[in-house]
């Protein structure tokens, strides 16, 4: 990821979490988080204990999030060797059109962070740790989602309403396990009004623009299944296509994991058989222990896990 990719995803996830941005540029966020993204960054698990137990209002902390340290280095360095303004006279409006002209440069500007408040300054790049914590929040905040298409026209009449219906939509991975790996990764969505199901939704999805709000003059359709009923069908239709591929690469894995084990027993049974008696319990511990680490290395099998989901309210009954 470069310095823009990072300074995009920070925002976004600033936003996601309800963070309170003080002040922004092109180069950096200054924050004040909201209670979520500081128990999931600030690693504070005594202190939101004690609030959870208490039931004390939260005091966050806030931080300085720079996603491009160059540019926001010699920003920086520029303003300190200014000299400073002078003051300006009452009501002569000077100040309002100075902070305008920095906004204009650098984004929304809160007076509030010009307080001479200490925060700690993070560095953000692709392998840094906070970085790497953002990534993680985001990834188990995102796990489960509720989103609804945002409508192409507005309608001027207030009394008509657009149906939307609920989708399940699911991103399976699969995997393919042997001495070697191989990943799949399936997009389903089913329709909770008519239980049709479709594969490759992601792509569908990232042709609509998607709002976590109900947009107005839209209603939602009753729900035919449920969610247990949607997942079903998804696990049903990923089964048969399973079923079509070609499991070839199991039968080899199979001679290998055969050759494996038996090197190991022409290694082990002579050596159990000579040994003494108070030593043969260690070498046959020893070995099903090998056998085992074998069989978990080389025994074919197809895995199937659920990555993320989300109840996605699409427009029209699907």
């Amino acid at each position: 990821m470069n310095e823009r990719q990072i300074h995009k995803f920070v925002g976004r996830y600033l936003e996601a979490t309800d963070c309170q941005i003080i002040e922004k540029s092109p180069a950096h966020y200054h924050v004040k988080l909201s209670p979520r993204a500081d128990r999931d960054l600030t690693n504070r698990p005594f202190y939101w204990s004690f609030v959870d137990r208490t039931g004390a209002d939260p005091e966050t902390m806030s931080m300085l999030l720079v996603t491009d340290k160059a540019k926001y280095d010699d920003a920086a360095a520029a303003k300190a060797a200014q000299p400073p303004a002078p003051a300006a006279a009452p009501g002569s409006g000077s100040g309002n059109s100075a902070d305008a002209a920095f906004g204009r440069s650098f984004g929304y500007l809160n007076n509030a962070a010009n307080l001479n408040v200490r925060v700690p300054r993070e560095d953000l790049h692709y392998g840094s740790r906070r970085l790497e914590q953002l990534f993680q929040s985001a990834k188990i905040g995102g796990n489960y989602l509720c989103l609804f298409q945002e409508p192409e026209k507005r309608t001027s009449h207030p009394l008509h309403s657009t149906a939307y219906s609920a989708w399940l939509g699911v991103n399976m991975k699969v995997e393919f396990l042997c001495d070697m790996k191989r990943e799949e990764i399936h997009s389903f969505g089913i329709s909770l009004a008519t239980g049709q199901c479709l594969e490759q939704f992601s792509d569908r999805l990232l042709q609509q623009r998607m709002t976590p709000k109900l947009p107005p003059n839209v209603h939602t359709a009753k729900n035919a299944i449920t969610l247990n009923k949607a997942a079903s069908i998804a696990e049903g239709t990923l089964e048969r296509k399973l079923r079509t591929y070609d499991y070839s690469w199991a039968d080899a894995a199979s001679k290998r994991l055969d050759e494996e084990l038996s090197t190991v027993r022409h290694y082990y049974e002579p050596l159990i058989e000579g040994a003494e008696e108070e030593n043969r319990a260690p070498i046959a511990e020893q070995y099903e222990r090998r056998q085992e680490e074998i069989r978990w290395q080389y025994e074919p099998r197809v895995s199937v896990s659920a990555i993320n989901c989300g109840i996605f309210y699409l427009q029209g009954i699907g």
